[in-house]
């Protein structure tokens, strides 16, 4: 749901397979967690391979690396951390299926009274799946888009998030995985369809009732 269960810390990082083999200490987390069990690292889905006391190991394989950040997080570094929802549990934030759709680049912040906003640089294919007052998952984070425009989008973070998440720890130019909104991606994908070779035209949507 983008709600973040606890800030775990990456203790060892090493290549296998293609991908890297992720141990991460997380004592408020592993007493939940087993084998097989699936947890969302910064907001990519990963399966835990093993429990190791205070800590678990993950495997993220050479796709994971290559369009996230997973793939070069140092040793050390502090990482968002999610279980994956159970049937009945509250809905807290919005749907996040850990599935990160590209990165972003962390542009700017500035402080308004208790509210933090981060504006991010991101790229034209996962801003077209973004709306103002709409959600997108910032290293796993569940947050609402106050601004969106055709260079990146702007974000409002208050201090509980900012405190009990990594945001807190990121520097301009930082670079963080991106979800955007699940619903937003099939809406869209239905009316480039429906739309047909020409794509989709102001036209279109004119036709169709949406202007």
């Amino acid at each position: 749901t983008g709600l973040i269960r606890c800030v775990g810390v990456l203790s060892q990082a090493r290549p296998e397979s293609g991908g890297r083999r992720l141990v991460i200490a997380a004592p408020e987390l592993v007493g939940d967690l087993h084998e097989g069990d699936s947890v969302a690292v910064n907001g990519a889905c990963l399966t835990v391979t093993q429990v190791l006391g205070q800590s678990f190991a993950a495997f993220s394989g050479a796709e994971t690396c290559e369009r996230t950040t997973l793939g070069s997080l140092p040793v050390g570094c502090l990482v968002n951390l999610e279980p994956a929802l159970k049937l009945g549990q509250e809905m807290g934030g919005h749907i996040v299926q850990g599935h990160v759709d590209g990165l972003g680049r962390l542009a700017g912040l500035k402080r308004e009274g208790e509210t933090l906003r981060l504006s991010f640089t991101a790229g034209g294919e996962l801003l077209a799946d973004m709306v103002p007052r709409g959600s997108v998952a910032v290293d796993g984070v569940s947050l609402t888009l106050t601004k969106v425009d055709a260079r990146g989008f702007e974000v409002a973070v208050i201090p509980y998030t900012w405190e009990h998440t990594n945001l807190g720890r990121l520097q301009p130019g930082d670079a963080v995985n991106l979800e955007t909104d699940l619903i937003a991606k099939y809406i869209r994908r239905f009316l480039a369809v429906q739309a047909g070779p020409g794509g989709l035209t102001r036209e279109f949507l004119a036709e169709h009732g949406y202007l």
